[in-house]
């Protein structure tokens, strides 16, 4: 079940999604090398990546994390690691991991930058982003382990959007074994039943039994992201905008809510 698009239309071309999306495809084709090559991969992801473990100071110095069969992470304490929850959010750990994430900023982004313009949306993608990898830290404190994506700052619009826009439809494209779907569903459906998805896989990494249930995904990233997101969207909000768009949906689409 992928959203491919929404029934929200945009007043301004949104300069800033367009820009964001193509600093994160450019860093994962001529930083990243595409991820053709498992050892450049293995570098940026060690270098730039956020482990919160250098960040806390909890994770041994000299500790290795195998990485590719020939390259391991080594805990250290660089000046470059207070920068990391910053440049985690343009690296990415797989073709998949990308597509997945550029996806929902395609779908979702451009309508939250249309509703508090460009330079408000930078600052609230940012701080979103930052306050998910905070949420990933407090909750494994000690992981060596890097972190990288552009998911807890993307969680952050997704939050945004069930405020501003829940009764507006997304289009999901479904498949269910071999026959392909597009249906209109309201946002609120599509952004709580992520949501509850995240909880459902995170909660299990509370208990004091730690569970692998995750799979490595970085899941409260997600949460807290998405939680920043809805308990910001109303300060960084331009009503005016926002009143804009309501008025122009209404206008193309009169039978929709």
């Amino acid at each position: 079940m992928f959203p491919i698009s929404d029934d929200n239309p945009t007043l301004r071309t949104p300069v800033m999604t367009y820009l964001l999306l193509g600093i994160i495809v450019f860093v994962w084709l001529f930083f990243q090398g595409a991820g053709l090559h498992s050892e450049a991969l293995a570098v940026s992801v060690c270098n730039w990546g956020m482990v919160p473990g250098e960040l806390t100071g909890r994770a041994p110095l000299g500790l290795a994390v195998p990485m590719s069969r020939t390259a391991a992470c080594v805990i250290d304490n660089e000046p470059i690691n207070l920068f990391t929850p910053i440049t985690s959010m343009f690296l990415h750990g797989g073709w998949g991991h990308l597509l997945g994430n550029c996806l929902f900023f395609w779908v979702f982004g451009n309508n939250i930058e249309d509703s508090m313009g460009r330079f408000r949306f930078l600052v609230f993608y940012l701080l979103c982003g930052l306050i998910a990898a905070g949420a990933h830290v407090m909750i494994e404190p000690a992981s060596p382990v890097p972190t990288v994506g552009a998911s807890g700052a993307i969680s952050g619009i997704l939050g945004a959007y069930l405020v501003l826009y829940p009764r507006v439809r997304v289009n999901l494209l479904i498949f269910i074994i071999i026959f392909i779907r597009i249906i209109p569903v309201p946002a609120w459906v599509v952004l709580i039943y992520w949501f509850v998805l995240q909880l459902i896989t995170g909660l299990p990494q509370l208990s004091s039994i730690r569970s692998d249930a995750s799979g490595g995904v970085a899941v409260w990233a997600h949460i807290g992201g998405f939680v920043a997101g809805a308990a910001l969207i109303k300060l960084f909000e331009n009503r005016a905008f926002t009143a804009q768009r309501t008025t122009w949906r209404h206008r193309l689409h009169p039978d929709h809510p």
